[in-house]
């Protein structure tokens, strides 16, 4: 029977010696007169001109042959030593062993068309409708009595209102057979009418099962004739940066597009959502690839595109991802009631300061530093205090201060979770039940007015104020200010320091809510900023 060769050593022009290991469907090959040079001299060999393990033409035509090699112009085994023989076979095991890591690591891939042709039936091209009424057209110089008779002008007509249709194009994947797509919320958030093609050109009606806000991410249906192709989740906590992706989209309208990048980081943090632990890659992303998947090089789903950074609007190598971890949890969530339930802990926290992590016996910065802890919270019941730092939460090694509302959000309620802390410069165990955020309040202090105003505050204690460097010991911090909310546009920020409303001085956010409740029309602010004050007017948005 023939057994394969898995190595062998054959001559190469000039005198050269080349050496191959084959693992798998890998083939590695280097030249190796260099190499072997130190191998010689270390077993008292000479020059080396060429060598070769092959059988003989000979034996492969079935005839005798005593001599088990050639070496050069004279054979090496006839005239030296037993040992020298025994030696050059030692130099090809040390060689095998040398190389044999470079031929089992991942290589890189030769091309990815095998996983564009398996995957692109599950990316859909999603194109939305808006109406948008306009108001009705009038001139009010035409309207005016004596304007008309002066110059002798014909009542003008009035124009009744009119509708406006305007159209976006987003991408989403295929979850289940049975029509079940998610894509990014902002791609369907306004839209009257939802049409879904899928990689055949059929095009179906979706309809919204679900949608949040929060993290972007919706679910869709459509009722197709046949079983679909789905993607499968990954789990994109065991993404490397380095790692190869792929993404499939409909950029720009050009329907299943394909391209290939690396995980170029993780964790990323861009500061329009509190929930946000993006996947940063550089496979090229650009409009309409918002709600598309992102696939490791096994073609499971470990993101979905949301987001780019860029000044010019095109694609810079900048691009980020949603977890798939993160959408399965809300996937899972908004096909059975239509919503998402997030878990609480009840802490406010801040980022840990080179300065800061000096100050609480940290090595080097990383964690959540508590500020402060809610009444009657999962975390005041589990033991948590101000100025300790989160470490740990559950399995998953807290970094920076964005990951944990992200990770404490996808836990499920009631769930058991131990946490290290860092208190007084030692490590502490301590458990926590998660509880239920209420959305309305946001699980924090002062939340009770966020979705009213866009902002959140918080009491300031001795602690914090020493920890953020405040002079100001008491008082209100603003916290959160939401996108696009009326405190945003009011101009506040985070770190604001709130010292009345409406003229009246406030130091709680008992006092804060209380004021807010009894004040009508335009809210007025008194906010430090940078050690100087300014007044602020907040403008309530219509319900």
């Amino acid at each position: 029977m023939t057994k394969k060769r898995v190595a062998s050593i054959s001559p190469s022009k000039k005198s050269s010696l080349t050496f191959s290991t084959t693992v798998g469907q890998n083939k590695v090959s280097t030249n190796l007169t260099n190499s072997l040079a130190p191998f010689r001299i270390f077993l008292g060999h000479g020059p080396v001109q060429s060598v070769s393990l092959a059988p003989s033409a000979r034996r492969s035509a079935g005839q005798t042959q005593k001599e088990p090699a050639e070496f050069g112009p004279t054979s090496l085994c006839r005239t030296q030593p037993v040992f020298q023989r025994a030696a050059i076979l030692l130099q090809v095991l040390i060689l095998a062993l040398f190389f044999a890591p470079a031929a089992l690591a991942r290589p890189v891939p030769a091309s990815f068309a095998d996983l564009a042709e398996k995957l692109s039936p599950t990316v859909v091209n999603i194109y939305t409708t808006q109406v948008i009424k306009t108001p009705p057209w009038q001139n009010e110089l035409f309207e005016n009595e004596l304007f008309r008779r002066f110059f002798g002008f014909p009542q003008a007509p009035r124009r009744h209102p009119q509708e406006l249709k305007r159209t976006s194009l987003g991408s989403g994947v295929i979850l289940s057979p049975d029509g079940y797509i998610v894509t990014n919320n902002h791609v369907v958030e306004d839209a009257d009418e939802i049409s879904v093609k899928i990689a055949n050109h059929d095009e179906y009606p979706a309809k919204i099962v679900g949608r949040d806000p929060k993290t972007d991410i919706a679910l869709i249906k459509i009722d197709p004739k046949e079983p679909l192709p789905a993607a499968e989740f990954g789990d994109s906590d065991a993404l490397r940066v380095g790692d190869w992706v792929i993404a499939i989209g409909n950029p720009f309208g050009f329907e299943h597009t394909v391209t290939a990048g690396i995980v170029s980081a993780k964790g990323r943090y861009l500061g329009s959502s509190t929930y946000e632990n993006f996947i940063q890659t550089d496979a090229s992303i650009n409009p309409g690839n918002s709600g598309g998947p992102l696939f490791d090089m096994q073609g499971r789903m470990v993101g979905i595109n949301t987001a780019i950074y860029s000044r010019s609007g095109g694609n810079v190598g900048l691009g980020f991802s949603i977890p798939a971890n993160m959408v399965k949890t809300v996937v899972e969530q908004l096909k059975e009631t239509g919503k998402v339930s997030r878990g609480w802990l009840g802490v406010m926290i801040q980022h840990v300061t080179p300065e800061l992590a000096d100050q609480f016996g940290l090595d080097h910065p990383m964690g959540a530093l508590v500020g402060e802890v809610t009444p009657d919270s999962p975390a005041e019941k589990g033991g948590l205090k101000p100025g300790d730092v989160i470490i740990k939460f559950g399995d998953k090694t807290i970094e920076q201060m964005n990951m944990l509302p992200a990770i404490v959000a996808q836990t499920p309620v009631g769930t058991r979770v131990k946490i290290e802390v860092v208190r007084d410069g030692k490590r502490k165990q301590l458990t926590v039940t998660i509880g239920k955020l209420d959305e309305e309040s946001g699980g924090a202090a002062g939340g009770r007015i966020k979705k009213r105003l866009g902002l959140t505050v918080q009491e300031i204690t001795p602690d914090l104020a020493e920890s953020m460097g405040l002079d100001i010991k008491k008082g209100l911090i603003v916290t959160d200010v939401e996108p696009d909310s009326a405190a945003a546009e009011a101009g506040l920020r985070r770190g604001d320091i709130i010292l009345e409303v409406g003229r009246r001085p406030v130091k709680s956010v008992d006092e804060f809510t209380e004021a807010v409740r009894e004040s009508r029309g335009a809210l007025l602010l008194l906010v430090e900023r940078d050690g100087h004050t300014r007044y602020v007017v907040i403008k309530r948005k219509q319900k």
